[in-house]
């Protein structure tokens, strides 16, 4: 898997709304920062997150747009996105959006997500 294809499997983790496809793509030790301002550091911490979002976002679409790689080689890649996503929350239809930054290491044959920050 190159850098560029890591972001459509991370998209398509996402939409799944399961933890055990997003799971594979993140780093034990990662930290994500929700556009909210609430950060999830260890892949625990950040599996009770994503699964609440999942919970609580029925049907929710996500997608990344705009990526700028900063840097890219075997080991490591940065890049810069704009993100967007949709759902349906107590039945009402919501959306947001907003810019991220996000750190990919290669790490046991593939890429896996150790840093991401979400911001408005």
């Amino acid at each position: 898997m190159l850098p560029e294809q890591f972001i459509t499997a991370y998209e398509l983790a996402l939409a799944s709304q399961q933890w055990k496809n997003v799971e594979p793509l993140m780093h034990a030790n990662a930290c994500v920062t929700f556009s909210t301002g609430t950060v999830h550091k260890g892949i625990e911490a950040i599996k009770q997150a994503y699964e609440k979002n999942f919970s609580h976002i029925k049907n929710e679409r996500y997608s990344v747009t705009n990526v700028h790689w900063v840097t890219q080689n075997n080991e490591t890649a940065v890049y810069l996105f704009n993100f967007h996503w949709q759902g349906i929350i107590n039945g009402e239809q919501a959306a947001g959006s907003g810019k991220g930054t996000a750190v990919i290491i290669f790490e046991d044959e593939k890429w896996k997500l150790i840093a991401e920050h979400l911001g408005a």
